[in-house]
């Protein structure tokens, strides 16, 4: 019975002592390695947080930029994805759905030229950004709506162009939630 004893107080130790420390080498090193310190990068315009830039939000208006579709409606509560296949006809047709959708607010693209980011939902559904290609595309329309020219669109996606961490690990990416607060501050 002393041994029974003994083993439950060790088992108890370690597992308070392996949880407590499981938490705290993460928080190191989400602290250490990770920017902002671990913590979410709140986006703000005119003096008011707008969202955070590591979640996605959903944009429809014509003079803002477009998000990737999202399994979960943008619900930063719990992310996740369809878990439907490719070949899923019900997958298909909402693919089928989102690129004539694409398409009728950019009537200057062919189906061909319709990046695949802009009509599948990424796997967690709440991804803030989309590919250099996946802001080129939206440019005359965002340029259209808010009147300015595509030049001037051009010259902020290439500032809030996130490029790969020392030019070799990551991709080019556009935060659309940055890229559309840069555009905003840009008109006033």
């Amino acid at each position: 019975m002393k041994n029974l004893w003994i083993s439950l107080k060790i088992t108890l130790a370690m597992c308070v002592l392996l949880t407590v420390g499981y938490v705290l080498v993460l928080r190191l090193t989400a602290a250490v390695a990770s920017p902002n310190d671990g913590e979410a990068a709140l986006v703000e315009l005119d003096g008011k947080i707008v969202g955070a830039a590591n979640v996605g939000q959903i944009f429809t208006d014509s003079i803002y930029f477009w998000s990737r579709p999202s399994a979960v409606d943008y619900n930063g509560g719990g992310s996740g994805g369809s878990n439907k296949a490719v070949t899923n006809p019900e997958y298909l047709a909402e693919v089928e759905e989102r690129i004539d959708a694409f398409l009728a607010a950019h009537p200057y693209l062919s189906r061909e030229d319709v990046p695949s980011e802009m009509v599948t939902a990424s796997g967690s559904g709440l991804d803030p950004d989309i590919s250099p290609r996946g802001a080129e595309v939206q440019i005359p329309r965002v340029a259209k709506a808010r009147g300015m020219s595509e030049d001037e669109v051009r010259r902020i996606i290439d500032e809030v162009t996130q490029k790969p961490w020392l030019g070799l690990f990551g991709t080019y990416k556009v935060n659309v939630l940055k890229l559309n607060v840069a555009l905003d501050a840009a008109q006033k």
